[in-house]
């Protein structure tokens, strides 16, 4: 049984990919009253997470999604941050939490500062954004391979800004949670410098490496050379 950090009615999730559509099906098993309003560049893909029951409705724009939405979940690439940010801002709830889920952190603390740097005039603030990054995913990307277990006994970092209240971060933490993660809290700066060791430089170094074999000689690999 999870206990709600607010009243949880309305979910909105930019961008339905595995995470986001993950986190979806997460949410809807948590609180199944949920209603769970997805957007992206793609209406196959939001018609795909409808019926997978990732989302519980389609938004036309990101200002019908985010409107009247207490949690707001940013699932896009990390480049995309700035624009999804600035686009949303002026139709958020005051009151409402907003969190992303990019491997990077330093860069959604410094988009979400210069785009919240004052009030929004309808008053949200950088108090309640708390950005997050779960470590979870899966070989096969897309809403399709979606799964609600995605998150179970996954770690959730959180790394608040300078200006999240303790409240948001607690709330953060109590939504986490209740897709089963683990959760911590970290500098945005301390997350980077370790995930750029044990996360994205590795991946580099195996792109890079992969791109130089010999496409005949993939398939005599071991498992060893598969991991």
């Amino acid at each position: 049984m999870h206990t709600e950090p607010y009243a949880l009615r309305r979910l909105a999730i930019i961008g339905c990919g595995l995470i986001g559509g993950s986190f979806g099906l997460a949410m809807r098993k948590a609180f199944p009253d949920i209603a769970v309003v997805g957007y992206g560049r793609s209406n196959s893909n939001l018609m795909a997470a409808q019926q997978c029951g990732a989302i519980t409705h389609i938004a036309t724009s990101l200002p019908d999604a985010v409107t009247g939405a207490d949690v707001v979940l940013l699932s896009v690439p990390v480049g995309a941050v700035f624009d999804t940010l600035s686009a949303i801002a002026p139709h958020l709830k005051p009151e409402a939490l907003l969190m992303d889920a990019g491997s990077t952190k330093q860069d959604m603390v410094a988009a979400a500062a210069a785009v919240f740097s004052d009030a929004a005039p309808n008053a949200f603030s950088l108090a309640n954004v708390v950005p997050a990054h779960p470590i979870a995913g899966k070989e096969k990307a897309g809403v399709t391979n979606a799964e609600a277990t995605l998150y179970n006994d996954r770690l959730v970092i959180l790394t608040p800004t300078p200006q999240t209240t303790r409240n948001a971060t607690a709330a953060a933490e109590a939504v986490w949670q209740a897709t089963g993660a683990r959760v911590i809290q970290m500098d945005a700066h301390r997350h980077d410098r370790v995930f750029g060791a044990v996360s994205h430089l590795p991946h580099l170094l195996a792109f890079a490496y992969m791109n130089g074999v010999d496409p005949t000689a993939i398939p005599m690999g071991g498992t060893g050379f598969q991991d």
